[in-house]
């Protein structure tokens, strides 16, 4: 028996005051005759068949477009979160449903080239005046108004995902250092939320999968690091002996992730509580903040990937530049069938995109059984150039760096 906290009386159920709220969607979603599953669970298989989440497999975790079949990518993360996530919600009796339709979708929308990607396309939209981009507001952008399921009509449909599962990813930044994590009281427009990390989940299912994204990566880095060499025995064993200095208590011979996730685990499901949210000891969470330096030192800023980096934003730059250079307006169709020519691969896909979410082509729209939000205007050039933007965003790495192949080969 365990003598973990009961966080029941929280849980995000049919029990809970919230629970109208928190399973609410922009509009109300069809039923079919004998479904047996929980509007979480439906989320959840809804965000496992859109393609955005199947992208995942090819965009970067930390090692960009890897071709080491043994190297994590964002798929393997957000799999590996939702593992996590569900083990703590088990065992504080927290709705595991919600944490795993969270956790699936919270990179979905994240950029190509992990986070220097997104630096990449800040930089982009901060010069051109266009929308903020943050990964995680871009995640929600992503499962409301660009991911698209087929309905029972065949007609191509916006995801329409729950509030709860929306909060919980547009705030599920792990980035932050918080000994304490405990959810917001009030719900709130999730699009006035400005910066990642800077707003708590309604939920504690939320909070649960912000948690678990850290301890989802931290282990996993390390792993990752030893398989390119990029980090020596040396080096491990001189920080798991500081581990040892900070947390004596930690009974692990190896820095891998599934010691690491386990006692990560264990240790925040024995000192959380309702009342004080969930929670590590402080020496347990000295050592997590001490790994996560040592990860930002010598993986992610190892020399191998700052030249990889430099490779990446010739690639977003590039794209950006050459989609986006063009006077929008009556000329768009003309200019887009001319680049089709030169490039086809680039702009067949981009051509597809301005059908589906603008102005560009309707009938053809309609044509193609798309009934999801228009959300861009061509005579409008910040519209455009933010159409370019987002299209960048949703790219694996392959796909990025194929079309850039595609437009400087001759």
């Amino acid at each position: 028996m365990n003598n973990f906290a009961d966080f029941s009386e929280v849980k995000m159920d049919e029990k809970n005051p919230n629970w109208e709220l928190a399973v609410s969607r922009e509009q109300e979603l069809y039923k079919r005759e004998g479904d047996l599953r929980t509007p979480f669970e439906r989320d959840v298989m809804r965000i496992m068949h859109s393609k955005g989440y199947r992208r995942l497999k090819h965009k970067t975790q930390v090692f960009f477009a890897p071709q080491n079949d043994h190297v994590c990518t964002r798929m393997e993360h957000v799999q590996l979160v939702a593992s996590v996530a569900e083990t703590i919600a088990k065992f504080l009796n927290l709705n595991e449903a919600l944490v795993r339709a969270i956790a699936l979708g919270h990179d979905i929308g994240h950029a190509p080239f992990g986070h220097h990607g997104e630096t990449v396309l800040q930089d982009l939209a901060e010069a051109n005046n266009l929308h903020s981009f943050w990964h995680e507001n871009n995640s929600l952008r992503f499962i409301d108004k660009i991911e698209t399921l087929t309905d029972y009509n065949g007609y191509q449909q916006n995801m329409n995902l729950t509030y709860a599962v929306r909060d919980g990813i547009v705030c599920h930044c792990g980035e932050v250092d918080e000994r304490f994590v405990k959810p917001r009281e009030n719900a709130c427009d999730l699009y006035t939320i400005q910066k990642g990390g800077k707003c708590g989940s309604f939920t504690y299912e939320g909070c649960v999968v912000k948690i678990s994204d850290k301890i989802g990566y931290i282990g996993r880095d390390i792993e990752d690091g030893v398989s390119y060499g990029i980090l020596g025995k040396e080096q491990r064993q001189d920080l798991l002996d500081v581990v040892h200095t900070i947390y004596p208590d930690l009974k692990i011979n190896e820095l891998n992730t599934s010691s690491f996730t386990h006692s990560l685990v264990l240790n925040l499901c024995s000192n959380s509580s309702v009342e004080n949210g969930l929670c590590f000891s402080e020496d347990c969470f000295q050592v997590l903040k001490l790994v996560k330096q040592f990860n930002y030192k010598y993986i992610c800023n190892h020399p191998r990937i700052e030249k990889f980096k430099r490779y990446a934003t010739l690639i977003i730059e590039t794209l950006f530049e050459q989609l986006g250079e063009y006077m929008t307006g009556k000329n768009v169709r003309d200019i887009i069938q001319r680049e089709k020519i030169l490039y086809p691969k680039l702009y067949t896909t981009f051509e597809g995109w301005l059908i589906k979410y603008s102005d560009y082509n309707l009938k053809e729209k309609e044509n193609r059984c798309c009934k999801n939000k228009l959300i861009y205007h061509l005579d409008d050039e910040i519209e455009y150039k933010n159409c370019v933007l987002d299209f960048l965003s949703g790219m694996s790495d392959t796909f990025a760096i194929d079309t850039f192949n595609e437009v400087i080969t001759f």
